[in-house]
């Protein structure tokens, strides 16, 4: 009797211990397959503060293209070349420039230096729609005037003229330098459009009298 009962003492007590032992595993089973099926909470990162200044659309718009470069700025129109016009009748270069720089001073071309002291302003740089003034000399008798179209540097001017050295034709871009020593204009070579080149003729001149304010036409249009 007392074998029998110490035999099923013992079996009673091992299915107790096989009992606790399994009840771990499962639990711990259980934890792992929960554990894997919940995923962890996704905190949001925080925005920069560039990018919570910008709406979100345009962060999205904002694509720089790979190697590309700037275009270049567009070329300037090329200048007319030096041209000669016959006009209807011949003119002379007094009442051409006079209608073209809208001074309004009459009486032979080198006169009008002394005549617009006192109305209009005078000095030794070229502007644009400013008159040219030359001297007389042995061979121009009356003087000449020319009107500026354009100051292309310190030394050199294009201008509009008539009856330059021809029969009251009409010179239109004609290239003027000046050679005198201190860049004052006071001497001057003019282009000679039927020859394609720099005259080699050497004229005096006074300087340039200055239009009033709001005076000048678009002297690269006005100069038919």
């Amino acid at each position: 009797m007392s074998f029998l009962a110490g035999g099923r003492a013992f079996s009673l007590g091992l299915l107790l211990l096989l009992g606790a032992c399994a009840a771990p595993q499962s639990g711990a089973s259980g934890a792992g397959e929960s554990a894997a099926v919940t995923p962890r909470a996704q905190i949001p990162r925080p925005l920069t503060t560039q990018q919570v200044a910008r709406p979100e659309a345009q962060r999205l718009t904002e694509v720089t293209p790979a190697g590309l470069t700037a275009l270049p700025p567009p070329p300037a129109p090329a200048r007319p070349r030096p041209a000669i016009v016959r006009a209807k009748r011949p003119l002379q270069c007094v009442p051409y420039a006079r209608e073209l720089s809208k001074i309004a001073l009459r009486g032979n071309a080198w006169t009008w230096w002394q005549k617009a002291e006192g109305r209009y302003e005078r000095g030794s740089a070229p502007r644009v729609g400013s008159v040219l003034v030359l001297s007389k000399t042995r061979r121009l008798r009356l003087g000449h005037l020319a009107v500026v179209a354009e100051v292309v540097n310190s030394r050199e001017i294009i201008v509009h003229q008539a009856n330059w050295l021809n029969r009251g034709q009409i010179h239109r871009y004609t290239p003027v330098r000046d050679i005198s020593k201190n860049n004052d204009w006071s001497v001057v070579r003019v282009w000679y459009t039927p020859g394609q080149q720099m005259g080699s003729g050497h004229y005096p001149a006074y300087g340039f009298i200055y239009p009033e304010t709001g005076e000048t036409p678009e002297l690269r249009q006005a100069a038919n």
